[in-house]
């Protein structure tokens, strides 16, 4: 099987977001403060401590707008965080199960690949689907409302998400 690593959004694009830039539908994020839990920051893969800033924007982690192209909301840090580095499952990830899907290297759907899975699964489909050729990477979203949460691809794989 493939070894994986997970992806969120590239420090220039949240720097960019942070800085008023515009998201997917040309509006500024607005920004709020986080409840606490249930609000994990697509760039450091943890979630928006209580009370701290947060940006809530329309994402598209796909390069160009296209029928497969999903967009919907994300929430960033307000402040500087860390990009997600670590190994195996990033803290944000921590529902019971989540929707994966894998696409190929131009961005479309490999049909057949969409499945909720456990949480403790994730890795392992996510590998199993990254073992085959024509699967380029696997888009992790919530199995519930279908935001995306986090990109997995091969180990040796380009850093962030555009």
């Amino acid at each position: 099987m493939a070894r994986i690593r997970f992806l969120g959004v590239s420090t220039a694009v949240a720097q960019r977001l942070r800085d008023g830039g515009p998201d997917a539908y040309g509006c500024a994020p607005e920004v709020t403060v986080s409840e606490g839990g249930g609000s994990p920051c697509r760039h450091c893969l943890d979630h928006v401590p209580k009370g701290a800033g947060m940006l809530v924007l329309a994402y598209r982690p796909f390069d160009a707008v296209q029928p497969y192209a999903e967009t919907g909301p994300i929430f960033l840090c307000a402040q500087d965080c860390a990009a997600w580095a670590g190994e195996g499952l990033p803290p944000a990830l921590d529902s019971a199960d989540y929707l994966l899907k894998g696409y190929t290297a131009d961005q479309r759907i490999r049909y057949g690949t969409g499945k909720v899975v456990p949480r403790d699964q994730i890795e392992s489909y996510a590998a199993s689907l990254l073992a085959r050729d024509e699967i380029c990477f696997v888009d992790v979203r919530s199995a519930r409302n279908n935001c995306f949460q986090a990109r997995i691809v091969r180990a040796d794989a380009a850093e962030g998400l555009s």
